[in-house]
């Protein structure tokens, strides 16, 4: 069994952060959104994983993940010369895949669900093909299926305008070596993709045993702001525990549960958990709320800050008005020069600067 993680796209809309980096790779609780893919793949009993790329930004992502060793994986990069479609991704990647069985997992997407049971019902049943599925509230937005008793597979439609169940397909799926079969044989959509919508139900028409499962746990998809801030809250509020490995000075607070890094100093501020801040950073005369994150080499002074998400080396001084509901890039600069603005916002791009005036 191999896994197929999908990590090339352009991520327009979490622009302007992507248009410097992979949307891959924007952290989450100061964790790569793209690891905690890796690590629910390799808890599965899975450790050969290919990870589709692009030329924009798959030196960034190698960089980074490295060669699976931090992971006990063996990653193998595999490059997507143009955004073609998911189908497109698996026909590319066929040649590392070879005949085996394979999970597909988005890599923007996070599930509470382990993974483990659905790979073995997925053995155990000899499918041809496992989809996810979660409940939404606006499923024109995404692809629906729709199932039988039994819970197989009938039909899909990608966004469909009239949808016929609320069921919508999360980024995880299981396939056999069948799927290949049915990815060749597909035409592009009208956008000019392979969709793995319809290589999935070429298979289903094909009498491919294709069944799914509802998750029990959450599901974020990362792709928007507000999701990725409601996942930074999530991933707090379950995994983050205290551990204050830097200096706090006898003036400084810390109430609930937080996280802080080798080398950082907290001088006369509070922080209310959960919260988790990284290494070697600076924090001076400064209020930080609850779902906060701050990655390494970040600098606050004279500021607040409540539910955001702060990247690695962003410095913000003097803003007294607190900051709520943000994602500032990295190395982002904002001061505030002689005006006092009444309330503040930012969805902030790296190595931006910021002067409230």
């Amino acid at each position: 069994m191999k896994a197929l993680i999908l990590s090339g796209g352009k991520g327009t809309r979490l622009r302007p952060l992507t248009y410097t980096g992979a949307k891959q790779l924007v952290p989450v609780a100061n964790k790569p959104i793209l690891w905690y893919g890796l690590e629910a793949i390799v808890a599965a009993g899975i450790t050969d994983i290919g990870i589709i790329i692009s030329p924009e930004t798959g030196e960034e992502i190698q960089l980074k993940t490295g060669n699976g060793d931090r992971f006990g994986a063996n990653i193998t990069y595999i490059t997507q010369d143009q955004p073609a479609g998911l189908a497109h991704a698996v026909k590319i990647a066929q040649p590392f895949l070879g005949d085996t069985s394979f999970i597909m997992y988005l890599g923007d997407n996070l599930i509470q669900d382990s993974l483990g049971t659905f790979l073995d019902q997925f053995k155990e049943q000899q499918l041809d093909g496992l989809i996810l599925l979660r409940s939404v509230k606006n499923p024109t937005a995404f692809g629906v299926a729709t199932l039988d008793a039994q819970g197989r597979v009938l039909k899909l439609v990608e966004k469909p305008k009239i949808p016929e169940s609320n069921l919508a397909l999360v980024g995880v799926y299981f396939f056999s070596a069948e799927i290949h079969r049915s990815i060749a044989e597909i035409q592009p959509s009208a956008r000019g993709e392979l969709e793995i919508t319809d290589a999935i139900s070429h298979l289903i028409d094909r009498q491919g045993n294709v069944q799914a499962r509802e998750l029990k746990g959450w599901w974020l998809d990362t792709g928007k702001k507000d999701d990725l801030l409601e996942a930074n809250q999530i991933i707090l509020d379950s995994c983050v525990s205290t551990e204050i490995a830097g200096e706090l000075d006898d003036k400084s607070q810390v109430n609930g549960r937080v996280s802080i890094g080798q080398g950082t100093k907290i001088i006369n501020s509070i922080i209310r958990g959960p919260v988790v801040i990284g290494k070697d950073c600076c924090i001076t005369n400064c209020f930080i709320g609850s779902y906060s994150s701050i990655a390494d080499t970040v600098t606050l002074i004279d500021s607040e800050l409540d539910h955001s998400v702060i990247l690695q080396g962003a410095k913000i001084e003097g803003i007294h008005q607190r900051i709520v509901d943000s994602v500032i890039g990295q190395r982002a600069s904002l001061q505030r020069t002689h005006h006092r603005p009444k309330a503040l916002r930012f969805m902030v791009g790296d190595d931006c600067q910021i002067e409230l005036t």
